[in-house]
């Protein structure tokens, strides 16, 4: 009898509430703090920037917080996505184990993205927001909130990192396709960008930047509001459909995850493929090894400090606690746009802190490498970003191979590199380079780190 490839559930399966994974924690996070005060963020701080219900659900202890029939509704154009068992992946390597990857390269906007776009769309909509600004780097969260504002009615302006911006042209064409605005940052739109442009004119940008400049105009216009696609409490909450669908997939394969594996740069898809089965850990049940992979270029959890500070470079953000590299640290031009982050989403820092997963970072010609094998095996292309969550199941499957152990690895392909196609290029013709940050930059972002006591 064949042993199935995919696993598929119908859209009356599809999860009818978010997971909370702060309900579950053995120890809350430390509080997001106000930095002229340096006392616990309330609701009305973050009132200019985000609507209501969606600052409820950042400071939210529920375990699940039910998604609205509009969103579902929505959700259905590709929810629920696809399991795959890797058999032929698996026969490329020789490896004993098995390996499953959930899909979400599925979505309109080809990735995982959308999962947070629609609902942040909606309760913007629901409280008569008019404009959203935001940011991107590969442009897979500006496309996706793209395509979430035109199905509300909301003008989206997406700053997207110079360097993406140059590097993946038809990304941005899909932004505009869906309606939305796309500026490069720094850009001479804001005050800040034009302060960045002004000391340096060839800047190549950061995610800091955008967030600064998006986070500007939204400040200044009572019909306008601020979307971030990962790092927040309530964006994590919303990918948890991820591993919430994945759960009742394994059970379909008869299967159950010894490893999970997630690429991580804010954090978002790593929290939706794993959050769901810490959850499971935390209340008795079976604990997968969880495994974060992240860019050796960008490594906030391998090389990052966890301590408080901004989410954006010009500081106009509250305080976090998070394993961060340093706003003010610029990383390298490497194609993983969506993983040139300098911090790591709270949350996941802080499960990294309880001990609760692993972190590991890899070069790009390591990641694109695992990409493209993954490709002739699988014959899906992954996004720059995916590959590191490849690069990683390989790696755990490799080591399975030398140790004769079938486990089972479960990792996110978080989306398609159907618009990367020239970092591809560049990886077959060896003009691919591993960048490389300055140390010298490292240390000297990290000596600016907010000066925050620590509780008594």
């Amino acid at each position: 009898m064949t042993t199935p490839t995919k696993f598929l559930l119908q859209e009356s399966q599809m999860p009818k509430y978010w997971y909370n994974i702060a309900a579950d924690l053995p120890k809350a996070p430390p509080p997001v703090l106000h930095p002229g005060t340096l006392q616990p963020v309330g609701p009305d701080d973050l009132a200019p920037l985000f609507p209501m219900e969606l600052i409820l659900q950042e400071v939210s202890t529920e375990r699940e917080i039910e998604i609205p029939e509009p969103v579902r509704e929505i959700y259905r154009l590709w929810r629920p996505s696809p399991l795959f068992r890797a058999h032929r992946l698996e026969k490329a390597l020789g490896t004993p184990a098995k390996i499953f990857y959930k899909y979400e390269g599925v979505s309109p906007a080809g990735s995982h993205k959308p999962n947070t776009a629609v609902p942040q769309a909606f309760y913007n909509a629901q409280a008569g927001t008019k404009r959203l600004t935001t940011e991107t780097g590969a442009g897979q969260w500006g496309t996706s909130l793209s395509f979430a504002g035109q199905l509300f009615g909301l003008e989206v302006l997406v700053f997207q990192v110079r360097v993406s911006y140059d590097q993946k042209p038809y990304r941005r064409a899909v932004m505009e396709t869906y309606g939305a605005r796309c500026l490069a940052s720094p850009s001479m739109e804001t005050e800040y960008g034009r302060r960045v442009l002004a000391q340096r004119p060839d800047h190549p940008g950061s995610l800091g930047i955008a967030i600064s400049e998006a986070v500007e105009l939204a400040a200044q216009r009572e019909d306008t509001k601020y979307a971030l696609g990962s790092v927040l409490n309530h964006v994590l909450l919303h990918q948890t459909v991820i591993g919430l669908e994945a759960m009742e997939q394994l059970q379909m394969a008869d299967a159950w995850p010894d490893v999970i594996v997630g690429a991580t740069g804010g954090g978002s898809n790593f929290a939706g493929i794993a959050f769901p089965f810490i959850r499971h850990g935390l209340r008795g049940g079976a604990k997968p090894r969880i495994v974060a992979v992240e860019p050796a270029a960008c490594p906030s959890l391998t090389r990052g400090k966890y301590a408080y500070d901004f989410g954006d470079t010009a500081h106009l953000t509250p305080l976090t606690k998070m394993h961060t590299l340093g706003s003010t640290f610029t990383p390298p031009p490497f194609h993983a746009g969506g993983l040139r982050y300098h911090g790591m989403a709270p949350l996941v820092s802080h499960l990294k802190e309880l001990g609760l997963i692993e972190a590991v970072a890899y070069t790009q010609t390591q990641c694109f490498e695992a990409g493209v094998l993954f490709a002739r095996s699988e014959g899906i292309v992954p996004a720059p970003e995916a590959n590191h969550a490849v690069k990683g199941a390989i790696e755990e499957a490799l080591r399975c191979k030398r140790e004769g152990r079938s486990e089972t690895i479960l990792f996110n392909l978080c989306g398609h590199g159907h618009f990367d196609m020239a970092a591809y290029q560049k990886y077959f013709a060896g003009e691919l380079s591993d960048e490389t940050y300055d140390e010298r930059e490292l240390a000297m972002a990290l000596s600016g780190l907010p000066s925050v006591p620590e509780p008594a």
